[in-house]
């Protein structure tokens, strides 16, 4: 087997070929190290530039993935800030080179990985792109926030570690054949809250030029968290103070037991980590809300792409079967999706009219036949459609909505947890698995049928990587995907067949455009 080497700033690199989905060979080089391990003093903190190395570094295999669960199994290392690169092509020629394709994991910012097995690449290189996945820190580890910012803990350090990254692929992506001029973020989930994220951040500027966020945006009532820090640190040791001394409780344990703590923590306070609104400091990624940015237009203006699976909610069924907790019984306190941003008082009358609301819309009639509706708009839905239309009004840059409603062989979610009592729905992320190949599919056997909307799935994105627009002229799909039109929200229906249409979920949108409009100042969201 030939081992291409390539030498990158910070030194050379030993990969290996591997074939695609047609049995044609590109470049796989693995497990590269874009930071500094960043493991005592530089626990929590921001990234540093990654260290030169002499020898050829072999990068064959994947690297560490950062410290998390996995089926019940603590896994990782600290040291697990590296990124792969997939290419057809290693040169350093301008006029050869592809465009990029970083792709951000999701995993709720408590799990997930770059790994080659989980995002294997073999659908994405059928056509010329150069492909990147990386991995970020998760965890307190990525996302603890300390209020002292003299302590240079923030938070958000795993945002910061997805910048480094980025800035990564700047300065080395040609080496890879790849157009540092042409680089298009995308992600699920958490990974497309991310990608939301990077649009906002202002740390984020210049280092991609457009994004695709897949179930999942900054909107979303999961896309901004609460500040952990001080609190976490007197969790673990009471005689913690303030937040230095909590630094140096948190710095001292090992990563064993500082993720040991985290998850005992976690179960005690049912808390939730992730992404924060940061005081301002000189490593800020972010300093004001979303809404704050979008609507006063002051981010990365860039085309759009993002859209939802046609049954969001079905990961309530899976989290139901892992938890022996049902979601949908009789006691689901609908108190639980009154929107926080409305920012009722608890005594509020209004309360009580959205509660009537939903319970008629969503319980009675066709909707109650779909028991995870409610999640799936509350959670997702809402939020996705609410920043498509929100980045429409303040950019000058097209911005294009999709639904995934394909039932088939490679929907990850719903074939990873043998979720088949709910035919026709398409489960939260399981678009991804037609972009992707995952080893953790049951019968990954890639029938034509499979074959056919993984080809289908790969043109759309790739033309929106090449060109900003997912269906150009003369495109081979022969479909013209419009963007959204001012109050006309055009999008493409991803079935068996794909289709286009305008404004979907009408009925239930039309719901919560009166549920926001119970307070002015929310009004425009919808």
């Amino acid at each position: 087997m030939e081992f291409p080497i390539v030498k990158i700033k910070s030194g050379k690199l030993r990969g290996c070929k591997k074939t695609n989905l047609d049995g044609t060979e590109f470049y796989s080089f693995l497990g590269i190290p874009y930071a500094k391990p960043p493991i005592g003093k530089l626990r929590f903190k921001a990234p540093q530039p990654v260290e030169p190395w002499t020898v050829v570094k072999d990068a064959t295999r994947d690297g560490n993935s950062c410290y998390q669960w996995n089926l019940n199994n603590i896994e990782g290392s600290e040291d697990c800030l590296n990124l792969n690169v997939f290419t057809k092509q290693v040169t350093q020629e301008e006029t050869a080179l592809n465009p990029v394709m970083v792709w951000i994991h999701g995993g709720g910012f408590t799990s997930g990985s770059n790994s080659s097995e989980t995002f294997g690449p073999e659908f994405l290189l059928t056509k010329d792109v150069v492909l990147v996945v990386i991995n970020y820190r998760l965890g307190f580890l990525g996302f603890l926030c300390l209020q002292d910012t003299s302590l240079e803990v923030p938070g958000n350090a795993g945002l910061k570690d997805q910048v480094s990254a980025l800035k990564w692929v700047q300065d080395n992506i040609r080496c890879f054949g790849g157009d540092p001029d042409n680089v298009t973020i995308f992600g699920s989930s958490a990974g497309g809250i991310s990608v939301h994220y990077h649009l906002l951040s202002e740390a984020s500027r210049g280092l991609f030029h457009k994004a695709i966020m897949q179930s999942g945006t900054a909107l979303n009532p999961w896309g901004l968290r609460e500040r952990h820090g001080l609190r976490f640190g007197k969790f673990i040791d009471s005689g913690v103070g303030d937040e230095r001394d909590a630094l140096i409780v948190l710095q001292g344990l090992s990563s064993g037991e500082l993720f040991e703590k985290q998850e005992k923590y976690i179960q005690k306070t049912n808390a939730d980590i992730g992404p924060i609104i940061e005081k301002p400091n000189e490593a800020a990624f972010i300093t004001e809300l979303p809404r704050t940015l979008i609507k006063s237009g002051k981010y990365n203006k860039v085309p759009i792409m993002l859209g939802y699976c046609s049954n969001e909610g079905l990961l309530f069924e899976i989290k139901s079967r892992s938890e022996g907790k049902s979601y949908t019984d009789e006691k689901l306190d609908l108190n639980d999706f009154i929107p926080p941003d409305l920012n009722f008082k608890q005594n509020d009358s209004r309360i009580q009219i959205i509660r009537k609301k939903l319970s008629n819309f969503y319980f009675e009639g066709n909707h109650a036949k779909n028991k995870y509706m409610l999640y799936s708009d509350y959670y997702l839905n809402i939020g996705i459609f609410s920043t498509a239309k929100s980045h429409v009004k303040t950019s000058q840059h097209p911005v294009y909505l999709y639904r995934m409603s394909f039932d088939g062989g490679l929907n990850y979610l719903k074939k990873l947890h043998n979720i088949d009592n709910f035919p026709g729905y398409a489960c939260h992320s399981d678009d991804v698995g037609y972009l992707f190949k995952m080893k953790g599919i049951p019968n990954m056997y890639m029938g034509e049928d499979k074959k056919k909307t993984v080809r289908r799935f790969v043109q759309l994105w790739m033309n929106f990587a090449k060109y900003g627009d997912p269906t150009p002229s003369a495109n081979s799909l022969k479909i013209d995907w419009m963007p959204i039109d001012g109050q006309t929200i055009n999008y493409l229906d991803i079935g068996r067949e794909i289709r286009t249409s305008v404004n979907p979920e009408a009925d239930r949108l039309d719901l919560w455009r009166e549920i926001y409009c119970m307070n002015e100042f929310t009004c425009d969201y919808l």
